[in-house]
């Protein structure tokens, strides 16, 4: 099994009169060296863009077409474009959320939204993409790598005129069916850009569900990073791994959805890899199963995960590949 850097989460539970988050210690991370649960299931919703998200309800719907309702699960961890399908699945049906998808009117191809709410041009994602991977490869471990991270997120944010979070914020609400948190345990991950601190947000947090979905997908750098209260945060994706299923230790039974098929951008001997996570589970006593894109939901993608106009053959993708595996995950969920 690989061996895995310790990670503190901050477990945001309040807000005080001037709506700056305290925290205490993770209960899930707390409680992780006691029984597990064996009835209990938990869903973890792993980032990957737009595309991502679509696949994401895609497979979701296609589970549940041929019978398996994974909506169900005791906890959902959702991050980034994960958080926002959790928010989504916990209001709408999979089967609607899948139909929306499918008869949006076609997207342009684009990059991660900009600072002003609008969309940049797809060089930017590779711009991203080669500026966190620098930062990633100058950082000693997790927690340098977040800090550096927050701190260049800070910096970029600083250079530009600002003025983007509340467009940020009604992008990301419209793309919710409600606004309220759901009345089951969903966990939304983000991290501390000033301090690199991982964060959990639940509906204990006083932080409005628009509010801790829009940190989750603030990338730090297409998108600047959000500010809730007097902090600002970054990516979830950047907590632990995009997909952070450590936090459904002591489940039962941990369901993983990774659109990004479980990849890391970190060495390995930090850990953050999927199938670290999964070993972690497994020794804790859960019954862990992932499931990744298959060769045509990689082809539906693209080479750009954020391009909007991979959305519908995505969604589609996912739901085919749902179905086809709703056999062999009906006997592990139920």
């Amino acid at each position: 099994m690989n061996t895995t850097t310790p990670f503190s989460t901050r477990h945001v539970t309040a807000t005080t009169a001037a709506g700056s988050p305290t925290s205490d210690q993770d209960p899930l991370q707390a409680g992780a060296a006691g029984q597990v649960r064996a009835g209990q299931r938990a869903l973890v919703l792993g980032g990957g863009g737009s595309a991502g998200n679509a696949w994401l309800i895609g497979v979701i719907a296609g589970l549940l077409a041929a019978g398996l309702d994974v909506t169900s699960a005791d906890l959902i961890i959702g991050t980034s474009a994960g958080s926002t399908a959790a928010a989504q699945i916990t209001s709408v049906s999979p089967a609607q959320l899948l139909a929306h998808i499918l008869s949006a009117a076609p997207g342009q191809r684009s990059g991660p939204a900009g600072s002003d709410g609008g969309r940049a041009p797809i060089g930017a994602a590779a711009d991203s993409m080669r500026r966190t991977s620098e930062i990633i490869a100058a950082a000693a471990d997790p927690a340098d790598m977040r800090r550096r991270l927050g701190a260049a997120a800070l910096e970029q944010d600083a250079a530009s005129d600002g003025g983007g979070q509340a467009r940020w914020r009604a992008t990301v609400a419209a793309r919710l069916p409600g606004m309220g948190w759901p009345e089951r345990t969903v966990l939304i991950t983000a991290v501390d850009a000033d301090t690199g601190e991982p964060v959990v947000f639940d509906r204990h947090s006083g932080v409005e569900l628009a509010d801790a979905v829009a940190a989750s997908c603030a990338n730090g750098f297409g998108v600047p990073p959000y500010g809730i209260g007097d902090r600002r945060y970054i990516d979830g994706g950047y907590r632990r791994s995009s997909e952070n299923a450590d936090l459904a230790a002591g489940y039962g039974r941990v369901l993983v959805l990774s659109p990004l098929g479980g990849r890391t951008r970190a060495p390995l001997a930090w850990g953050m890899d999927l199938a670290a996570q999964a070993d972690e589970l497994r020794a804790g006593g859960s019954r862990v199963e992932t499931v990744l894109p298959d060769s045509d939901s990689r082809s539906a993608f693209g080479d750009n995960m954020m391009d909007t106009s991979k959305r519908p053959v995505a969604a589609r993708a996912g739901h085919d590949q749902g179905r086809a595996l709703a056999g062999q995950l009906t006997e592990f969920w139920l």
